[in-house]
């Protein structure tokens, strides 16, 4: 056997330190990219709504399936003080999901704000406020949490922490693959042993955590709401609640795999290659009963790798939208492959730096398991591409996207680096010949210098002294192989980058499943009408209008000014002039915006006299930007009256 020579030096270090930094700068600049995965759709009353009578119950639809608790809705009044009542209903039929909540009967005319925070289908929390009016609108002192759902410091350490739970998932499974399928005799090598098991703690740690922490994150943002059990016990019941659990007891099922992988597998291999040096060809029942424990261990380890890896399939993207039944399998799959592909690779890494004797055969091994491994992430990658981003246009308008973007550039840099690796591959046997000739003198050598030491068993010094030689000629053969062999030098330089990347990868890659899928975002676009492109600034609306009532003294001019014209408050003026120009007084003057394309809306405003001919409103509230219908009635009399119609741009 030929074996490859290890060498940790500075610059594997450096390497590896920058790519740490890179990867944390990473993930905090994609913090600010994840968003809500499900959003309010509709409301009764609207937002923005001033209504005669107070509503009976407040009404929230959603644009998808979400999990709300019964504190999930807070209707405030002005004063700040809880106005709702009962437990929150579901009333969702069909595709449509909406929930309500009762409020208190004799509600007094000012502005109540309506608070919501729910959970996603996709495992994410969602919240937001609006504000309704009964009577006529009103100042409040209602506060609503300054802090999305999710972000925060509970967000950050949330998300940092599902990092590193897919970095144990791909550590634990790529290993323990790794040793299986291309080197079985590093099951018994320390090195190897410490990167698996230390993927099983990472991953066994990151869940325990991530459980704990769904309660601030979907719920308070407080830190310290991590150790509440009632929170833990309401965790339990949902759907991602449910997801962790499972991997927790698969993972008891994957620390059993492990202790057999590393105890009596590693054992076998052991005896079986001891038996095979004695006589030449081993015994065949222990190479039998060797492939019939790896066979096992084989089937086993898939299926409980596959059974994680659900975990996150049942509660993530691939579980909501379109195709569920086939977006679920498929997702396994490519978590299996981008295990199977990373973890192998940095299992080769640390075999390449760490261990002293691994075979050309190996590498070889596990080139041929990457190239199958890229190929189901082509496959399924297109897919769920298709699946999440849902147009040409998604790619370059959604964060989702422009996420994917930069992870299929990463991973073209992975796959450079790949055919650069497969190129040193397949150079390894090259210098075989040079590289027997060199073991066939060191091992003539090793055999004087163990003659000598049989020789000279009496005297204790004189061996030592022979000792320290096999060890300066092992030491120094290990050097040779080492300087000599360019294409060992050539692979460990090239899979160290791959790794490097693939850290990167895996930043953006748990970035995207905390951002919401471009399909999703441009319906939500298509439901509200509004684009991805900044406003254009608000400007004050006037409007001059004739009108005639048909009764004596009906006739005049209109004149009407809205400031600023945009959403929120704003001021309007109102002046009716005579035939004349002068200052004409009447006895009423209303005003009604409409937004027809949203169904919002007759919204009344009555303005108050200020002088003859002019009256004004100063907290005329306009929910949203769109194209408004305005309608303005002047009555003259006591029976004539009239009413313009005119379509006004607000925001």
């Amino acid at each position: 056997m030929t074996a490859i020579a290890p060498r940790f030096g500075p610059q594997l270090i450096r390497l590896l330190l920058v790519t740490a930094v890179l990867t944390v700068g990473l993930l905090g600049a994609l913090a600010g990219t994840a968003s809500a995965h499900a959003a309010l759709t509709g409301s009764d009353p609207k937002d923005g709504a001033v209504v005669d009578v107070a509503p009976r119950e407040v009404t929230l639809t959603f644009s998808e399936q979400i999990a709300m608790g019964d504190d999930s809705i807070r209707v405030l009044d002005p004063s700040s003080k809880r106005v709702d009542v009962a437990k929150m209903q579901d009333l969702s039929q069909g595709g449509t999901v909406r929930y309500a909540v009762g409020l208190k009967p004799g509600l007094p005319d000012g502005t109540y704000t309506v608070a919501w925070q729910a959970v996603s289908a996709d495992s994410h929390p969602v919240s937001g406020a609006f504000t309704f009016s009964v009577g006529a609108p009103s100042a409040t002192t209602a506060t609503v949490p300054d802090q999305e759902a999710g972000a925060g410091l509970v967000g950050t350490l949330y998300d940092a922490v599902r990092y590193i739970s897919y970095a144990g998932f791909i550590l634990l499974v790529g290993g323990a693959a790794f040793v299986l399928a291309c080197w079985q005799r590093g099951a018994s090598v320390r090195p190897l042993q410490r990167l698996v098991v230390g993927g099983w703690v990472t991953l066994t740690a990151a869940t325990l955590v991530l459980l704990l922490l769904r309660t601030p994150y979907t719920g308070s943002g407080k830190l310290g709401d991590m150790f509440d059990l009632g929170g833990l016990s309401d965790v339990l019941d949902t759907k991602t609640g449910a997801a962790l659990v499972s991997r927790l007891l698969l993972l008891g099922a994957a620390a059993l795999f492990i202790a057999v992988l590393f105890g009596a597998y590693a054992k076998r291999v052991t005896e079986a290659e001891a038996e095979a040096e004695q006589d030449g060809e081993g015994n065949a029942e222990a190479g039998k009963a060797k492939a019939d424990l790896a066979f096992g261990l084989s089937l086993g380890g898939t299926v409980v790798a596959a059974g994680i890896a659900g975990t996150w399939a049942l509660s993530e993207h691939a579980s909501t939208g379109i195709q569920t039944g086939l977006a679920m399998p498929l997702d396994v799959l490519h978590l299996l492959a981008v295990a199977a592909w990373l973890g192998g690779l940095v299992s080769l890494l640390v075999a390449l730096y760490r261990v002293p004797d691994l075979e050309r055969a190996a590498v070889r091994r596990f080139s041929r398991i990457a190239f199958t491994s890229v190929v189901v992430l082509a496959v399924t990658g297109v897919y769920q591409s298709w699946r999440q981003v849902g147009s040409w246009d998604a790619w370059t308008d959604t964060s989702y996207g422009q996420l994917l973007l930069v992870k299929i550039g990463l991973i073209a840099v992975l796959l450079g680096a790949a055919w650069f690796s497969r190129r040193w591959t397949g150079l390894l046997g090259e210098d075989a010949n040079t590289a027997e000739a060199g073991a066939e003198a060191d091992v003539e050598a090793e055999a004087g210098v163990d003659v000598a030491v049989a020789g000279t068993a009496a005297d204790p010094e004189r061996a030592a002294q022979l000792a320290r030689q096999r060890t300066a000629l092992a030491t120094a053969r290990k050097k040779r192989d080492r300087d000599a062999d360019t294409e060992r030098s050539g692979l460990r330089r090239s899979v160290l980058i791959e790794a490097c990347v693939a850290l990167v990868v895996l930043a953006v890659t748990t970035a995207l499943t905390g951002t919401e899928p471009g399909r999703t975002q441009e319906k939500e676009v298509s439901r509200t009408g509004t684009e991805a492109a900044a406003p254009a600034p608000a400007r004050p609306v006037s409007l001059t209008e004739p009108f005639d009532t048909g009764g004596t003294k009906g006739k005049g001019t209109l004149r009407l000014t809205i400031d600023p014209a945009s959403p929120g408050t704003n001021l309007m003026h109102v002046w009716i002039d005579g035939p004349d120009g002068k200052p004409m007084d009447v006895p009423e003057v209303k005003v009604a915006y409409t937004l027809k394309s949203q169904q919002i809306g007759p919204l009344p405003v009555v303005p108050e006299r200020l002088a003859a001919g002019h009256w004004s409103a100063g907290n005329v509230q306009i929910p949203m930007p769109g194209d408004w219908h305005l309608q303005v009635t002047v009555r003259t009399s006591d029976i004539d009256q009239t009413t313009i119609e005119k379509n006004v741009k607000i925001g």
